[in-house]
């Protein structure tokens, strides 16, 4: 299945076997995001959330200078310029953040050249981060005035902690990829020119594994950076009885025992 144009071209999304795909396709402009592509983005998630086929998505950047260098602050007198437009802004573009976020399968950010600001905000959204070693990233929102809230804040710091949240926040310059790593910015850093064979890689192995399990993983992700209440708990405490009730679990020492690949359902 090949990946379908959206928000004039700028986006790309659909799947290619078990692998949902958003691609921001903005290369001339180092894949700076307007309103449209928010707006579009929101959508191709929602798309692939539905699809039953999809067990995993990878979020990336055309062109191979950029992974996403956030808001395209050429629109700002267009999109960003009154109060009311700042909150419609924010509003739709805070929406993709959410759903990114809680996307109900193991997301992977796919990071070459830069992520920076709105980019850099939305690879805190997935998963896991693999990066090239030329990656740059950075918030540069101190030099420009701007102004993230609590959830944005939030993401980050449960990623890097506090401390390095604070530094990227008020120092506000770019990190290489080797400090992005040191920080747990990133799980990996390759080579240039591995990148697509690594994220294909890893994309194979998560998909290969058993979908029950994977779903429980991410929901417990998302639990534990929510912070969980009672409610919570027992639907992921129930959602691991189901793993052990289920084909799956079945299948999964069958295959251990005769030394195969397990072959996972779902079911």
């Amino acid at each position: 299945m090949s990946l379908t144009p959206a928000a004039d071209g700028k986006l790309l999304g659909g799947r290619i076997g078990p692998v949902g795909h958003l691609v921001i396709n903005n290369p001339e402009r180092r894949n700076a995001i307007s309103l449209d592509m928010w707006r579009h983005a929101s959508r191709i998630l929602q798309e692939l959330a539905d699809d039953d086929e999809v067990r995993l998505l990878q979020v990336s950047g055309a062109g191979g200078k950029a992974f996403a260098s956030g808001a395209d602050i050429s629109k700002f007198d267009t999109e960003r310029d009154t109060a009311e437009d700042v909150k419609r802004y924010g509003e739709i573009s805070t929406g993709f953040y959410e759903r990114l976020e809680t996307f109900p399968k193991p997301t992977i950010a796919k990071i070459s050249g830069y992520c920076i600001g709105g980019g850099l905000a939305l690879a805190v959204c997935c998963d896991i981060r693999i990066c090239e070693t030329g990656s740059r990233f950075a918030l540069p929102a101190a030099r420009l005035g701007l102004g993230y809230g609590y959830a944005a804040q939030k993401r980050l710091a449960n990623v890097v902690g506090t401390a390095f949240a604070a530094e990227i926040l008020f120092t506000a310059r770019q990190f290489s990829a080797a400090e992005a790593h040191g920080m747990g910015l990133v799980n990996r850093v390759v080579d240039t020119g591995e990148l697509d064979a690594f994220v294909d890689d890893y994309a194979g192995m998560i998909a290969a594994n058993a979908p029950l399990t994977i779903a429980l993983a991410k929901a417990g992700k998302i639990a534990i950076n929510a912070g969980a209440d009672t409610d919570a708990v027992d639907r992921l405490n129930a959602m691991a009885d189901a793993c052990y009730a289920s084909e799956d679990y079945r299948e999964g020492r069958r295959a251990f025992m005769e030394k195969r690949k397990p072959g996972f359902t779902g079911k």
